[in-house]
């Protein structure tokens, strides 16, 4: 079974790479016809991103490999997400609103916890009718990253056995603090009306 992911493992990195060379062919012609295929470079450019994080993902799941922890200002983490999806979702026609009450530095993997977040506001924006919110707060010694939509909520909350909330909840777990581990929360009781994606981190 572990040649069978090793295998998987190295297609995705290859297609990774295609994707990049495909971005850089667009970034061309763009100058080239002086014509506008931003979105198209986004699209290109988030996907070969989302397949970097999951070999970093798997790879850290396949050798029980250490988190790259290190001190992170919760609101420069909330800005770098903003500055990568606003522009995509003003296209989109929705807002994304950021409220930052976590003042402090926090213990995490800021990559794998960036694209976490990055990737649960792709998702909402599916969804969203006008609006998703990202917030972080601090709450008995834990930090709370919430992204909420004023979608329809799930119509069934999803599992958490599913493929990428399952990596997402075991990257979630891997980020341990004293006796306390981290975790992912899902419900439909956002402040928007919708759904809520949460990550707890100790």
């Amino acid at each position: 079974m572990q040649d069978v992911l090793d295998i998987l493992a190295s297609g995705i990195h290859d297609t990774k790479n295609q994707l990049f060379s495909a971005e850089a062919l667009i970034a061309a012609s763009e100058a080239q016809h002086e014509v506008d295929l931003s979105e198209i470079r986004y699209a290109i450019e988030s996907a070969a991103e989302r397949l970097s994080r999951t070999l970093v993902a798997y790879r850290l799941m396949r050798d029980g490999t250490q988190l790259a922890v290190v001190p992170t200002i919760v609101a420069d983490l909330c800005a770098e997400v903003e500055l990568a999806q606003k522009h995509h979702l003003e296209k989109a026609g929705l807002r994304l609103t950021i409220a930052c009450q976590a003042l402090d530095d926090w213990p995490l993997d800021r990559d794998l916890v960036s694209d976490m977040l990055n990737n649960a506001i792709q998702n909402a924006g599916r969804v969203a009718r006008h609006e998703i919110r990202l917030s972080a707060i601090e709450s008995d010694d834990v930090l709370i990253l919430r992204v909420e939509d004023d979608g329809p909520g799930f119509s069934c909350l999803p599992p958490t056995d599913g493929t990428g909330l399952k990596v997402a909840s075991r990257l979630a777990e891997l980020h341990r603090r004293k006796d306390r581990c981290g975790k992912l929360m899902l419900g439909n009781d956002s402040l928007l009306g919708g759904a809520r994606f949460e990550l707890q981190l100790p």
